[in-house]
């Protein structure tokens, strides 16, 4: 992209990397992102949430998260990224300026390690990703209860369940080897032939609850936003001198 002017694909491109922690899913197919405005300065990006009292934890990791990435678009000049109708909004913002970091944000309101509710998360994810990939060979194929504890990545044919599966344990760092066993635990060791009936429970119990938490959450948003296009893209608003591209939604 290098000498070409930074486009509101590329904001979006970017922030779709920004995850919601709970829901695993990206702000931009959440509809978490409000609006970008491109001017001649660089993107300022608006982000809005399911309700005034989301966790402010997960709410400055989406906020920072989207910081950093749209830092990382070559040619993006300044950015500035805000959070709408938040009960902590003006202190994730100030922070978030300011360069404060989670404990310069927060103060002693930071009891929590970020890094680990992030990784919590991530292992939630993986788990629920796990199970999908897992519960999947049981209904397609001949694949038995009494094979799980051999059962290793190469025996999980191509398809968008095992990239995500790959995704979720490179992000928790698990080994990725083919011959790598499918049932772990978060470091690595395989899991007791007698305990994974179990763990697939428990597992399964993860994705239905991040599945069910998405789904209650997307109605909570398009309720709170109905009378600001609440189900449908971000507001795209480019004034640069040198562009002539129309406010538009995307959708």
């Amino acid at each position: 992209m290098t000498g070409e002017p930074v486009t509101s694909d590329d904001v979006l491109r970017a922030l779709s990397e920004v995850v919601d922690p709970e829901l695993d899913e990206p702000i931009t197919d959440l509809g978490f992102v409000r609006s970008v405005l491109l001017d001649d300065e660089g993107v300022t990006v608006h982000l809005r949430l399911p309700t005034a009292f989301c966790s402010p934890n997960f709410a400055y990791l989406m906020v920072s998260d989207a910081q950093d990435v749209l830092e990382g678009v070559e040619g993006v000049g300044r950015v500035r990224v805000l959070l709408d109708d938040h009960h902590d909004s003006q202190k994730i913002n100030s922070g978030l300026a300011a360069n404060a970091g989670y404990q310069g944000t927060f103060g002693v309101e930071a009891v929590d390690s970020l890094d680990d509710l992030r990784r919590t998360f991530l292992r939630k994810a993986h788990l629920a990703a796990l199970e999908r990939c897992v519960e999947a060979l049981l209904r397609e194929t001949a694949l038995t209860l009494d094979a799980l504890p051999s059962l290793t990545l190469s025996d999980i044919p191509a398809g968008r369940y095992r990239s995500a599966l790959l995704r979720r344990r490179l992000a928790i760092g698990l080994t990725l080897c083919p011959a790598g066993r499918v049932f772990v635990d978060d470091d690595g060791t395989p899991i007791a032939p007698d305990a994974i009936p179990m763990r697939l429970r428990f597992a399964k119990s993860v994705r239905i609850s991040i599945e069910g938490n998405s789904h209650f959450c997307r109605g909570l948003l398009a309720t709170r936003y109905a009378d600001d296009d609440g189900i449908a893209g971000p507001r795209i608003v480019d004034v640069r001198s040198t562009s002539s591209v129309p406010a538009r939604r995307v959708s």
